[in-house]
């Protein structure tokens, strides 16, 4: 019995058979041109991984940045905490007093609760918004800085192709300690 390909390329256009010989053929020539491409394959894609999370959580320069960003914030972070015990110490006075106070007092309070919280989630949101563009200019550079640095691995180790971010790597294609290095620790 032969088989579906052999059935396939013994055929010729015009309906006419060449038999076994050449169904033979037709399947030797269908390997030569199969391992044809081999050669291409067997010189191997050299294929590097870079995880760029551990490269802005690990390396020197996002460390520094790091640090650098939460102090230039403290003061602020300090600012919306002691806003926070603030709003919550005149909360708890409201809830203490509030069977004893006048509707208009009680009104008036509650009014003054609401506009700090509202004030106090506003600074949040700024504080929040301010942060963020501040980390990613730092980050930024550090990114910039990172691809600099796997080009040139790339370049000096005859890198054909490199990743970044994938669902699932071989730690064996991992350079992410060669970058990190190359940025300084």
């Amino acid at each position: 019995m032969m088989s579906d390909f052999a059935l396939k390329s013994s055929n010729v256009p015009g309906g006419k058979r060449l038999g076994k010989l050449g169904g033979s053929l037709a399947l030797v020539g269908a390997l030569l041109l199969g391992s044809a491409a081999v050669p291409a394959q067997a010189q191997g894609t050299k294929i590097g991984f870079v995880n760029t999370e551990r490269i802005l959580r690990e390396s020197g320069p996002a460390k520094t940045a790091q640090s650098k960003i939460e102090s230039e914030f403290k003061r602020r972070d300090d600012e919306l905490q002691r806003m926070s015990s603030n709003l919550r110490a005149q909360a708890e006075k409201f809830d203490k007093d509030a069977p004893v106070l006048s509707e208009s007092d009680r009104v008036k309070r509650q009014r003054e609760l609401s506009n700090l919280d509202t004030d106090l989630q506003r600074k949040r949101r700024e504080f929040q918004e301010d942060f963020n563009r501040r980390r990613n200019e730092e980050f930024s550079a550090i990114v910039a800085k990172a691809n600099e640095a796997i080009k040139r691995i790339a370049e000096q180790e005859n890198y054909d192709l490199i990743i970044q971010d994938a669902v699932t790597v071989n730690p064996r294609i991992d350079i992410t300690d060669k970058v990190i290095q190359s940025l300084g620790k």
